[in-house]
């Protein structure tokens, strides 16, 4: 009788959910399916504590059904820490649809991922992310009311792209406070990689403050209009990581701080729009820590999206939500003083405080 037996990584790989660090105790992990549509999806809904999950929905052409389990997983653990340290009474979730946007989303399958986000009767509440417009969250109302982010013509709080980039935008000025003693961005020179929705608000934002602002996309075209259009300088190195500038603000996909590319690193500052920034918390934080350079964590600073959206869930207005959104400064302020004195990791620092929320709620749900 022959007995196959699977090594560490085949077996890792054979569970896919609950043998990943990111999975880090989901709740729910829904896996969606349409023949007719074509829709392949998968919902996490990682943390309901503090209130339903809210979080985005990512179309993306995957490489594999592998690599979307493991974002969504990442992707929807963060969202759980976003809303907590931001002071939301929401938990953590996250779609992914595996597709190209560009190709793929059709009308109807944007319904039938609707009607699966119904069946979960409001536990998990969906909005726009990579791959997603304001129009398809307004074609998914139309068949739950479980959805964030619909256009301001229908009662919503509309794109949060640009509110999102504006609270970031006050991330990377606290944390030029606490590395130079001052936030004036006068001269600074800012590296933004990823020009999207939010990439550009921030560019615009940036130069207006002063900043010098160079700019890296794999859109030639996007590149050319947003540098026209600001003043940008379009990044010509062959290697952005070792560029010789003074902050770095990913604003594209993750992990863009990794074993290949945090040595290169010339920055003071890490401060950008970017999910899951750090390949590995743990290790690449440190690193960052001992070589002094500032980390904004990605899940505080990047919130004003979900702040945006939650406004439609709670009736508040759009001077409200700037403000919440302009008080992420103060956070990051914070956060990066305790870092410092307790001699921890800026995202360590963080999600500290995100837990204790959680904690604290479920103490009080108990009792």
């Amino acid at each position: 009788m022959q007995v196959d037996v699977l090594n560490a990584n085949e077996l890792k790989k054979s569970a896919p959910v609950f043998g990943q660090v990111s999975f880090d105790e989901h709740e729910q992990i829904v896996f969606c399916n349409d023949k007719d549509t074509g829709l392949k999806a998968i919902i996490g809904i990682h943390n309901t504590v503090l209130g339903p999950a809210l979080g985005g929905t990512r179309m993306w052409n995957y490489t594999s059904e592998w690599e979307a389990v493991n974002d969504v997983l990442r992707l929807s653990r963060g969202m759980t820490f976003k809303s907590a340290i931001t002071g939301l009474n929401l938990g953590g979730g996250k779609a992914v649809i595996i597709g190209d946007a560009k190709k793929d989303k059709t009308p109807e399958l944007m319904k039938r991922f609707g009607e699966f986000v119904h069946s979960l009767g409001g536990k998990y509440i969906t909005a726009e992310d990579v791959g997603m417009e304001t129009s398809d969250m307004d074609t998914v109302r139309e068949v739950t009311p479980y959805v964030t982010g619909i256009s301001e013509s229908k009662g919503g709080a509309g794109n949060p792209s640009p509110i999102t980039a504006y609270g970031v935008f006050m991330g990377l000025k606290a944390s030029a406070k606490f590395k130079y003693g001052s936030d004036d961005l006068e001269g600074k020179k800012v590296l933004v990689q990823g020009i999207g929705h939010v990439g550009e608000t921030l560019v615009e934002y940036l130069t207006q403050d002063g900043a010098e602002v160079f700019i890296s996309d794999i859109n030639e075209e996007r590149l050319q209009e947003v540098s026209k259009k600001y003043g940008a300088h379009v990044f010509t190195g062959r290697d952005i990581y070792s560029a010789d500038v003074d902050i770095y603000a990913p604003c594209a996909l993750g992990a863009t701080i990794n074993d290949d590319t945090i040595e290169r690193l010339k920055v003071d500052i890490i401060a950008g729009a970017a999910n899951n920034q750090l390949a590995d918390e743990v290790a690449h934080g440190s690193i960052l820590q001992k070589r002094g350079i500032v980390y904004a964590p990605d899940f505080l600073i990047n919130a004003g999206g979900i702040i945006n959206v939650y406004a439609e869930l709670e009736n508040y207005d759009r001077q409200e939500i700037m403000r919440k959104t302009e008080n992420i400064y103060n956070t990051t302020l914070r956060i990066l003083e305790k870092a410092s004195k307790d001699d921890i990791t800026t995202h360590f620092a963080a999600l500290q405080i995100a837990k204790q929320r959680i904690e604290d709620r479920k103490n009080q749900n108990l009792n």
